[in-house]
């Protein structure tokens, strides 16, 4: 084990890789080693400190593998949902926890198989999107390409049957830093849904997952994508999701920060295409000390499109939640149609949430919106309930459930919606007697 910038340096020639990939990893390693760690420093990052884990000693996933039954991943089951599922533990795949059968013409394998077979869609989309790494941490992840998912949908095809990509932490050996890559490719179109579901056994379990995931909609192709992120609250979640839209596409980006220690949650939207629409939307939850950082980036490139970015935040305890939303329109981005809301919530006097919504435009000929607002329950609204018979605590309840409610009504996936509910209550004790359908 070493630190999380050079640990494993020699799987940079792996065995029988084409020499593109090894090219790839290279230009990663090289940034990382010349970016390092992002810090305050960073525009981006000014309200986000890794100093946690500046240092620490790390394992690469499968240095010391741990067991894991299906009965212990049954608690993590979202119920009613009928999904292909790859389960990885500590980082590393596992063939008998999984079920990748009912994706119809799609085809879904790690990415090593993948590169392996060479594919050639893969050759051509693999990294273009992360191109000119940001940070440290984008450049890291180029640099391992840790095994996840590629996702292959033919033209047409209408892949009803969500993939689950499920990522548990054990807590049951040394904190493990996992990088994996997941590619989705939707062909001209079609229909994909992808749900990336983070847990951990434990609630102390220590450990950092840097994930990217890309995805590519050609035109006329709709994709879902998830991210459930209920991970340890001792755990660093990193999870960076960059999107190129071709014309008419539809992407829908839904996130839920529940756990981790420190979360940040990156999203990239590229419209090229013209009349494509992209959805980000997001709800983020803090207890305890956790901190929960959002950084949305949406450009706009091609006339006529439109993107909606609906964020919201409940922070309670000493929580810190940070909202960075940003909309790009270039020059080619006339009759862009974009909005941008970020709304917080908070439960207590140590809480805090900082936004930051950003326009910046070089058309002249768009209607672009965006806001950002923080405050705590209405009072009077929690005076007009305790008037029709409510008390007071089952009245503020009621008003933060139906604050985060409007998040996760816009997503399509009806078993999902109905955890997020059962979860809110759960965290919500004065609300357990309330009766909520969804």
């Amino acid at each position: 084990m070493t630190d999380l910038m050079t640990h494993n340096p020699a799987n940079l020639e792996r065995a029988g890789q084409p020499a593109w990939v090894r090219e790839l990893r290279a230009a990663g390693r090289e940034a990382a080693e010349r970016l390092g760690l992002p810090t305050t420093k960073l525009e981006s990052w000014r309200y986000t400190s890794l100093k946690a884990i500046d240092g620490v000693q790390f394992a690469a996933p499968g240095d010391e593998p741990t067991t894991v039954t299906l009965d212990e991943l049954a608690r993590f089951a979202i119920e009613e949902l009928d999904a292909a599922k790859a389960v990885f533990v500590d980082g590393v795949f596992r063939h008998e926890l999984s079920d990748l059968s009912g994706m119809g013409s799609a085809r879904v394998m790690l990415l090593s198989e993948a590169i392996e077979a060479d594919l050639p869609e893969l050759r051509d989309r693999l990294g273009s999107l992360m191109a000119s790494p940001e940070d440290g941490l984008e450049a890291f992840n180029q640099a391992r390409l840790d095994d996840g998912m590629v996702v292959l949908v033919p033209e047409g095809a209408r892949i009803e049957r969500p993939l689950e990509i499920l990522a548990v932490s054990t807590g049951r050996g040394p904190a493990v830093a996992w990088h994996p890559r997941n590619v989705v490719i939707a062909g001209t179109g079609s229909l994909v849904r992808v749900l990336e579901h983070a847990v951990s056994l434990r609630v102390d379990a220590p450990g950092l997952t840097n994930s990217v995931t890309e995805v590519f909609a050609a035109e006329d192709a709709k994709v879902e994508h998830y991210f459930l992120e209920r991970d340890s609250r001792a755990a660093v979640n990193v999870s960076t999701l960059a999107i190129h839209q071709a014309s008419r596409s539809d992407v829908h980006s839904h996130t839920v920060l529940l756990g981790g220690s420190i979360v940040r949650n990156n999203i990239q939207p590229t419209l090229v295409g013209t009349k494509a629409h992209c959805l980000i939307n997001g709800l983020y939850v803090g207890d305890g000390d956790q901190h929960l950082d959002n950084a949305m980036r949406v450009r706009h490139s091609s006339p006529d499109c439109q993107s909606r970015q609906y964020y919201k935040g409940i922070m309670n305890a000493k929580s810190r939640g940070v909202f960075t939303g940003r909309i790009i329109v270039d020059k080619a981005g006339q009759q862009t149609d974009a909005v941008q809301s970020s709304r917080a919530m908070l439960l207590s006097d140590d809480a805090r949430a900082n936004a930051r919504p950003q326009l910046e435009i070089y058309a002249d000929d768009v209607k672009c919106t965006h806001g950002a607002t923080t405050g705590r329950v209405d009072d009077e609204a929690v005076f007009y309930f305790m008037s029709r018979g409510l008390s007071e605590p089952v009245a503020r309840a009621m008003l933060i459930y139906a604050f985060a409610a409007e998040g996760f009504d816009r997503m399509d996936l009806v078993p999902v919606r109905r955890l997020l509910a059962r979860e809110m209550l759960a965290k919500l004790p004065m609300a357990s007697g309330l009766s909520i359908e969804v």
